[in-house]
């Protein structure tokens, strides 16, 4: 008696392998190298509007980023950041230069100035050294900031 049942005597054809798919680019500049002395992001198709381009923490990188899509920075990054999407600047990041972009994250720091948002939020750990202009500007308990603030005014003069 057999502790197991045993498999019919008839062959069966083994699957054939799944077929390779195509590897989704992510939304990235082409970075020649670490000094770049500028980062453009391009989608590839025009749905990636929602990709994120992360500089990771670790890296530090001079250059300017400019382009369509969100981009978030872990790491140091030396340069301006214009961007027709969101900008995120983790704990522990920096940056260093002017920002414009749809909607700014600071949980970093920012020595820079920041023109022409719609939103800014700056985190509990946030520090912005610098000017700002945007539409909304929310900040949270602990954070930290040096430098003249001007939000929720409309630019459209009023009839």
């Amino acid at each position: 008696m057999a502790l197991w049942k045993e498999s019919s005597k008839e062959t069966h054809a083994p699957e054939p392998p799944p077929a390779p798919r195509e590897i989704e680019k992510p939304v990235a500049a082409t970075v020649a190298s670490l000094d770049a002395s500028r980062v453009s992001l391009a989608t590839s198709r025009p749905g990636d509007a929602n990709k994120e381009s992360v500089i990771s923490a670790g890296l530090t990188i001079e250059g300017k980023i400019e382009g369509a899509g969100h981009v978030r920075i872990a790491g140091n990054f030396k340069g301006d950041v214009h961007v027709q999407g969101n900008l995120t600047i983790d704990a522990g990041a920096k940056l260093l230069g002017g920002v414009r972009a749809n909607t700014v994250v600071i949980g970093g720091e920012l020595e820079g100035n920041i023109d022409a948002a719609a939103r800014v939020e700056l985190l509990q750990s946030g520090i912005l050294n610098g000017d700002l202009k945007a539409g909304s500007l929310t900040v949270a308990a602990g954070s930290r900031m040096r430098g003249r603030a001007e939000f929720g005014w409309d630019e459209k003069p009023k009839p």
